[in-house]
């Protein structure tokens, strides 16, 4: 019997990665701490997960200024560096591999985390969504419009989290560029209603990622680093798609064709859009002949279906979330075709090793 397409190696940059069963970057909320650093719980979450071919942190807050979600890691404060130390040695002593997310929130946060002071975001549009504080859920506002120098300081923000993450010991980073979060915010023409050079065309308001890759390439190599979209994400995380939102994404995918990227790392939508003409409803088969380079897929993949997308040649990696949350050794759990763990979602945001450290390897359960 052949090797499943998931667990053969792949190369990525100059580093093999020993399967394709990617941990996709899920937020966790157990950094619950003053400095919100990482800790020793993190660091035993991370190793117990060292089997993927490639973790991708939770993402981690590049400023605090980028903060929208109760404890979250950051990656800019020196306690955080050596919070991420300490999971980066945990996965490397298990021979893995772990790349940090940057992440930027934009709009999608409160007055709450920030002395009472708006969100900032490309214009001041209320994503009309609600952020978790530490008051429980409650309703975003109008965000401030970012200036032109604070978009220039956040790009250099991202800089410096790079920097961190390679004192952190990470070996490449993702930039977040998803989920309605501030990047995805820039390339909207729903969110963004700028008349400087990032808004506008389609063009300038895809402008900031490409500095960013530009700033941080002096860190990470460019085959160090990937980049995150989801292309036909529509109502939700405050985000509505329009005609020009998927030429937008056509445009960036292209765009990203000049960089050696590690990978791009696509998600398949997180609802049904079917009803939507202007939205892919098959994001890995769509563009998959638009990028050259590695290409990572998620959402909703289970091991036939990401064997699948694998074989026919539609994507190279598969990132998985909540598989990882309740099978640690997913990849072995493939490789035997054993049985799968559910997953409590009570314990998916709640600080404590509880649904976070304590779900069962295989080798544990006999």
């Amino acid at each position: 019997m052949s090797k499943q397409a998931l667990l053969k190696p792949i190369q990525i940059g100059d580093m093999e990665l020993k399967n394709r069963v990617i941990m996709a970057p899920m937020t966790r909320n157990r950094a619950n701490n003053e400095y919100n650093m990482p800790t020793d719980l993190h660091a035993k979450y991370y190793k117990q997960r060292a089997s993927a071919g490639l973790i991708i942190s939770e993402g981690s807050q590049i400023s605090s200024q980028a903060i929208g979600y109760i404890y979250t890691p950051g990656i800019y404060k020196p306690e955080q560096i050596e919070g991420w130390k300490k999971v980066t040695e945990a996965v490397h002593e298990e021979n893995g591999k772990i790349f940090i997310q940057l992440w930027h929130v934009g709009r999608i946060s409160h007055p709450d985390f920030h002395d009472g002071e708006k969100p900032v975001a490309p214009s001041a549009l209320n994503p009309n969504t609600q952020a978790y504080t530490h008051e429980g859920f409650k309703d975003t506002v109008e965000p401030r419009a970012m200036t032109t120098d604070e978009v220039k300081r956040t790009v250099q923000d991202f800089k410096k989290a790079a920097k961190n993450a390679v004192d952190a010991g990470f070996d490449g980073i993702e930039i977040h560029s998803s989920n309605g979060y501030l990047l995805h915010q820039f390339f909207n023409r729903t969110s963004n209603q700028r008349s400087d050079q990032y808004g506008g065309s389609i063009e300038n308001r895809a402008r900031i990622l490409f500095e960013i890759l530009d700033a941080v390439k002096v860190f990470f190599p460019e085959n160090k680093i990937g980049v995150r979209l989801n292309p036909s994400l529509h109502g939700i995380f405050g985000m509505e798609a329009d005609e020009e939102t998927i030429p937008t994404f056509e445009y960036i995918v292209k765009k990203l064709n000049d960089y050696n990227l590690a990978y791009l790392h696509l998600s398949e939508p997180f609802n049904d859009v079917s009803d939507k003409d202007f939205l892919v409803s098959n994001i890995a088969e769509h563009f998959r002949p638009l990028y050259t380079g590695n290409l990572m897929i998620n959402a909703g993949f289970d091991q036939e279906s990401g064997n699948k997308v694998i074989e026919e040649g539609n994507a190279d990696m598969v990132s998985y979330a909540k598989l990882f949350i309740s099978n640690p050794d997913l990849p072995v759990r493939f490789e035997k075709n054993a049985e799968l763990q559910d997953w409590d979602e009570d314990t998916f945001y709640v600080p404590g090793k509880e649904g976070y450290t304590d779900y069962p390897k295989l080798e544990d359960k006999k």
